[in-house]
């Protein structure tokens, strides 16, 4: 005899869209992270609330037979710290890392697979573990142990919680992919800024000091052919000194350009604006800024202007040979806008030789998600850099379960 199907009720569907809320937040919350270790704090913090565990943490595996990361939620640092080293792949977790496949146990000590723990390891009975995958290749595990909810405790993890974890780990691997590809771009972007460094270096403040040695060179000579002559000889030595002012403003310029903007608390028309008169100053060419109100853009597109930004402004104060430029931050509709023009002698942004950072430029940003177009001629040069306004995410209002009316009273009582 068949068992009749339990029917689909109001709180079963309220239930199942909270468990999808909660995900999905968790899955925000991931996102919003960029570093590696940020992104592995937060997945593990969100998978133990997720399954309501004591204790959850997720592992990394290395080339040989340990962990690279091994990040945990639930102790505390000094209970982590007496555990002791990282634990190699053996028992459970290497069945998790070689296996692929998630693991509900309703007492971890009783499987055979098992091989125990350090001393001061924590006791856990209930325990569930998921692959956090990128296609068929385990990028690492998540494990959760021990129910906190005194009602669950009995039973342990369900198959439910083995399904919202299994989902919420494949949203987990994107973010920590994108993490990792993103740590990537910013050791290139370090790269690339130590070779503008260089060729700053190179082509302002080294010319210079070699003027200044020529010029004082020129003074000595002069003193020691003939002291009466002091007029040739000063004038020589201001020559120095106003060289060493040139060399001390740029290298000025050059250092502060590469120290990372305070943008969280300076913004970025202000760290901007800040930059613009320190460069114009150096250089001797008026620079002209404007900025309108703009929304929020998050850290990484804000950076991405800022250094667009300060790259154009370099080309056309030390390139362009322009009598002004101006820099402009404003919005059209939802798009935010970057603008820098000079009226120099322009270039061709096609030519190799009209190279001048464009590709670094262009890498930005795209890697913001924005645009990047050059419009260069004998009346000037002018870099615009687009970036769309993203909508501030809308957090969805609660499903409550619609009142049951009760089936009216018959007589006798019966309904």
């Amino acid at each position: 005899m068949r068992r009749p199907r339990r029917r689909t009720t109001v709180e079963d569907v309220s239930d199942g869209l909270d468990e999808l809320y909660q995900v999905s937040q968790a899955v925000l919350s991931v996102n919003r992270q960029m570093s590696v270790r940020d992104v592995l704090q937060v997945i593990v913090r969100s998978a133990r609330s997720l399954v309501g565990a004591r204790y959850a943490a997720l592992g990394v595996p290395d080339e040989g037979d340990s962990f690279a990361e091994f990040v945990v939620d639930g102790m505390s640092p000094e209970q982590w710290q007496a555990i002791g080293p990282l634990p190699r792949r053996h028992g459970m977790l290497a069945v998790l890392l070689n296996e692929g496949q998630p693991e509900r146990l309703a007492d971890i000590r009783a499987d055979p697979r098992f091989e125990g723990w350090p001393a001061a390891h924590p006791d856990m009975s209930h325990f569930l573990g998921v692959p956090v995958r990128d296609g068929d290749r385990v990028l690492g595990i998540i494990f959760a142990a021990n129910k906190v909810s005194a009602a669950a405790a009995s039973r342990g993890f369900t198959g439910r919680d083995t399904e919202i974890l299994s989902l919420f780990a494949a949203h987990a691997a994107i973010a920590l992919i994108n993490a990792r590809l993103y740590e990537r771009s910013q050791e290139l972007s370090v790269l690339q800024e130590r070779s503008r460094l260089a060729r700053e270096l190179h082509d302002a403040v080294t010319q210079k000091l070699f003027s200044i040695r020529a010029h004082a060179r020129a003074a000595a000579v002069l003193a020691g052919r003939d002291p009466l002559d002091l007029a040739r000889v000063k004038s020589e030595i201001d020559v120095v000194g106003a060289l060493g002012a040139e060399a001390h403003a740029e290298l000025r310029a050059v250092i502060d350009g590469l120290a990372p903007p305070d943008l969280e608390a300076a913004g970025l028309a202000g760290s901007m604006r800040s930059y613009v008169v320190l460069a114009g100053r150096a250089y001797g060419i008026p620079v002209t800024f404007t900025a309108a109100e703009l929304p929020p853009l998050g850290t990484p597109v804000e950076a991405a202007l800022y250094r667009v930004g300060q790259e154009a402004l370099h080309n056309a104060l030390r390139h362009a040979g322009a009598g002004r430029v101006r820099v402009a931050l404003s919005r059209t509709g939802r798009r935010v806008v970057l603008e820098v023009a000079d009226d120099g002698r322009g270039f061709v942004p096609e030519m190799p030789s009209g190279g001048l950072g464009l590709a670094s430029m262009r890498e930005r940003a795209s890697a913001a998600g924005g645009a990047l177009t050059v419009r260069s001629g004998p009346a000037g040069t002018r870099v615009r850099m687009t970036v769309p306004i993203k909508p501030a995410p809308v957090k969805p209002a609660p499903v409550k379960p619609a009142p049951v009316k009760p089936a009216p009273m018959k007589a006798g009582g019966e309904r």
